[in-house]
């Protein structure tokens, strides 16, 4: 049985009150909240838009069709991630074109995107993976260098900085998740953040069916026209509820994930067989969103350890299951090698990764230090 879950959404009084406010009203789609949510985020991560969107995937893809990313061009992303960061390519026809990850924190490997590129190529999806930066200022060096788009996939890095910039702001637009068990949550939801004003009106046009005026703007109710194909991408009342107060207490989540993440990795016992993703850097600071530790002792079961963690109590979870080339339906469509992508399988396959969330309690971390320094 687990004692200490891997995720556990942080929810409030103040949430339950906020979201039983929405229902007590008869908005809740098209209201004032969704924009105030936009808002709050916008100011937090110093961004000049906001638009927020039913999901990550959702604000990915909305990216890419802004752009006119279609069938017959490809956009470099990074092996190692969630499906979801090439999903969102795919789905416009497009092809996602892989790049190893380096081997130190997992983020996408730059010397390795310069090979990549071709007359085909349109943008590069860069993912800071786990709430680990990457080298977003090279890449973009090569960005504009080619002329090429960059999108941050920001699902699991919100309260990340790069010298002293958050995440999300260098890049073309910045994507982020809101999913249970993220930093912070609306239930399902994102949000897409960019300084270029035009970008962010052609996604707020392309989430609500492509229509030319939303309901604040129409001079007689149910007037509009539609000269944009789009879809129906927005975020509900509800969600835009709880996020207000959840990005209102963010600053104390990640004091408190930052605080865990010191104390595990004082009372974990440093051993040869494995080894911590370090979240310090002098240009870099980093979110906090879980402890990643790699087995790096190949005669180590890690599936093994994993149960073992388990049935002690600890809650565990995997960043990601497979590099995302050697998912079943990528691999069957472009062949890809299981050789190309060795820094990829070692998170994949090496690495196991333990909670940080607020859920925590001193008893829960010295049971998941204590179970790290008995099972490996």
């Amino acid at each position: 049985m687990i004692k200490v879950p891997f995720g556990r959404p942080d929810i409030t009084k103040k949430e339950i009150k906020a979201v039983v406010k929405v229902l007590k009203n008869p908005i809740l789609a098209h209201g004032p909240l969704s924009h105030k949510f936009e808002t709050l985020f916008a100011k937090f991560t110093g961004s000049k838009f906001a638009t927020s969107v039913s999901s990550c995937t959702a604000g990915m893809h909305l990216f890419y069709l802004a752009n006119n990313i279609k069938k017959g061009d490809e956009v470099i992303v990074t092996a190692q991630s969630h499906v979801s960061t090439a999903h969102s390519i795919s789905i416009t026809g497009a092809r996602p074109v892989f790049v190893d990850c380096n081997s130190y924190n997992g983020t996408i490997d730059i010397n390795k995107i310069k090979e990549k590129i071709t007359k085909k190529t349109k943008a590069i999806s860069i993912v800071h993976h786990l709430g680990n930066p990457a080298d977003v200022q090279s890449v973009l060096k090569i960005a504009k260098k080619n002329k090429l788009l960059v999108l941050e996939d920001c699902a699991t890095a919100l309260g990340a900085k790069i010298n002293k910039k958050h995440v999300g702001n260098f890049g073309n637009v910045g994507v982020f998740s809101f999913y249970p068990i993220k930093h912070m949550t609306t239930g399902e939801g994102g949000m897409v953040i960019s300084n270029d004003k035009k970008i962010i009106e052609k996604i707020n046009k392309l989430k609500a069916f492509g229509v030319n005026r939303n309901y604040l703007n129409r001079r007689v109710p149910g007037e509009y026209d539609a000269n944009l194909l789009g879809l129906n991408y927005r975020m509900n009342e509800i969600s835009a509820a709880i996020g207000i107060e959840q990005i209102q207490r963010f600053p104390k989540f990640l004091e408190i994930r930052k605080k865990n993440y010191n104390y595990l990795v004082s009372k974990i016992q440093k051993k040869n067989n494995f080894n911590i993703v370090d979240f310090k850097n002098k240009k870099f600071n980093g979110s906090y969103y879980c402890l990643c530790l790699v087995v790096n002792d190949k005669r180590i079961n890690r599936l093994e350890v994993i149960k073992k963690l388990n049935k002690k109590g600890v809650g565990t979870s995997i960043y990601y299951p497979k590099p995302i080339p050697q998912m079943s339906y990528y691999k069957k469509k472009y062949g890809y090698s299981s050789n190309n992508f060795s820094n990829a399988e070692k998170f994949s396959y090496r690495s196991i990764a333990l909670p940080l969330g607020t859920h925590l309690k001193k008893k829960d971390l010295d049971l998941i230090a204590n179970s790290i320094n008995k099972v490996i």
